[in-house]
């Protein structure tokens, strides 16, 4: 299923016969029309880019709008109408139950929103749109789309985990007037707009000043209409292997259900039996549209970088997603690191490596342990020293192709090079002190889809002695946090997680320092 954000006759053509699943806009400048319906535009519009496309290309919903109360708050009060019309020109040509309406609203819809018991939709639109809307919805068995981007809840957000927002084992919230803890802030913003809508008046439906909940839950659905997190900026929590964790964790979510009830020691199991939904709607199905597929270098700066692939088709994340079993795809991460092509020559490798070194925006390499009298500045060669920079600019950038170009001077290989400089090397061990359930619940997901390499202490392998949840679980973290570039957070687990200096050695296994 795609969305798209007009109805465009190129696309709508391209999309035909392929069984794809389609839902198009009808935009925010053609709102006030569809609600007016003057000379039928709503029936007009439906028989030009639904009905004249259909079944060929398998249209299967319309948004009216987007983003409405944000973006043109101005058109509030027609949004209503203008869904309703749309919804009687595809009755009128007998679609409705091919297509539905619906319109994607911005999660700042709800005021407030934290703990998700607490969600409420904001005074100014609760009574006079969301509680029409909603009755409108549940009447023709559509669904509610709200866009959500959790990053934004995280940075404004002081002290929140960013293990809870990118799906990896963490403490939980607990939400005092549920008494529900949530493990992802995925579960908690989904969790709050079903409580809003839940505390909406309806005309159909009220007792006790709320909507009524029946077994089938007392209203719509809510799909996801753009899902996203950037792998870019933003405060520094946009970076590839940070979007390609949240990704991995969404996919898993969605695809096998991780949620409804969480194990004893504080992390939700990651297996394929667990329920889908939310600690709210445990029997809830999760839909959600990823935003996106391609970065877009034509829009503003801040809202480029979304895609998973770049406008060149090369894929962004280190790693590419299992969006058929959810994680990552192709077994754990594969080590790799960029290193100085020789054949360029000294003056080509200088300039990459003035490039690479040029650290004002705080995103190239830290050059300061190749510097004279450091402790990387033996051999002091070109290529010894571009190999370096490069290697650091590489990983801090999320080890994505494109980060060791250097216009042809660098060159990525999948073994550790050797002789190669580590002036501060670090080291992840298990924490003994938060016990065997903790350490088990962060084994398993260190070991989970995409993450770390763990065939070394199954039974019968290297490091498989000591047969200890500290000595695997040592081996695990250690083994996902180097595969990371040891990036920060990655050797957290909850607080499972302990990072030392100095080479740690499990019976006859020695840790390595490098992926």
């Amino acid at each position: 299923m795609v969305r798209i954000y007009d109805t465009d006759p190129t696309v709508l053509r391209s999309l035909a016969n392929t069984n794809i699943k389609v839902t198009v806009e009808l935009t925010n400048e053609e709102l006030p029309l569809a609600a007016a319906d003057q000379n039928n535009f709503a029936l007009q519009w439906v028989q030009s880019n639904v009905k004249a496309y259909y079944p060929a290309t398998l249209i299967n919903g319309v948004t009216v709008g987007n983003e409405v109360f944000k973006e043109a708050s101005q058109l509030n009060s027609q949004l209503v109408p203008a869904m309703k019309n749309v919804q009687a020109a595809l009755a009128k040509l007998g679609m409705a139950d091919a297509v539905k309406v619906t319109t994607p609203i911005a999660f700042d819809a709800l005021n407030p929103s934290f703990p998700p018991s607490a969600g409420t939709f904001r005074d100014d639109i609760a009574l006079s749109v969301m509680s029409p809307m909603v009755d409108f919805l549940q009447q023709t068995g559509s669904y509610l789309m709200v866009n959500f981007y959790p990053y934004l809840a995280y940075l404004a957000t002081p002290g929140m985990s960013i293990d809870y927002l990118l799906f990896r084992p963490n403490n939980g919230v607990l939400d005092t007037g549920s008494g529900q803890t949530y493990f992802s802030l995925f579960d908690a913003q989904l969790d709050a707009v079903y409580y809003a809508m839940e505390k909406l008046p309806s005309s159909s439906m009220h007792v006790g000043g709320m909507r009524k909940l029946t077994a089938g839950g007392g209203t719509p659905e809510v799909h996801h209409g753009e899902e996203g997190h950037p792998n870019k900026g933003h405060g520094g929590v946009g970076t590839p292997q940070n979007a390609q964790d949240f990704m991995a964790g969404l996919t898993h979510q969605v695809l096998q259900g991780n949620s409804g009830t969480a194990a004893a020691n504080g992390h939700r199991p990651l297996t394929a039996s667990a329920v889908r939904g939310t600690p709210h709607r445990p029997n809830a199905d999760l839909n959600v549209y990823i935003f996106a597929l391609f970065n877009e270098n034509n829009k503003p700066e801040d809202d480029q970088d979304f895609g998973l692939f770049y406008p060149n088709q090369q894929p962004v994340y280190p790693n590419p997603i299992d969006f058929v079993h959810g994680g990552t795809s192709g077994g754990p991460l594969q080590p790799s690191y960029c290193v100085a092509n020789a054949a360029v020559g000294d003056a080509a490798l200088q300039a990459a490596l003035d490039f690479a070194c040029d650290n004002r925006d705080g995103n190239r390499a830290d050059c300061s342990a190749i510097q004279p009298g450091q402790p990387c500045f033996e051999p002091d060669t070109k290529l010894a020293h571009a190999s370096y920079a490069f290697n650091d600019y590489y990983q801090k950038n999320g080890r994505v192709k494109s980060a060791c170009d250097f216009s042809g001077a660098g060159t990525i290989v999948n073994q550790a090079p050797s002789g190669a400089c580590d002036p501060s090397p670090s080291w992840c061990v298990a924490n003994a002190a938060v016990g065997d359930t903790r350490l088990q619940a962060a084994l398993d997901y260190a070991c989970g889809p995409g993450a770390a390499n763990c065939t070394d202490i199954q039974p019968g392998a290297r490091c498989f002695d000591p047969d200890t949840k500290v000595a695997h679980a040592s081996f695990a973290f250690n083994s996902y946090y180097q595969l990371r570039g040891r990036a920060t957070g990655t050797c957290d687990f909850a607080g499972a997680g302990i990072i030392v200096q100095q080479a740690p050695k499990i019976g006859n296994c020695v840790l390595p320092s490098t992926a």
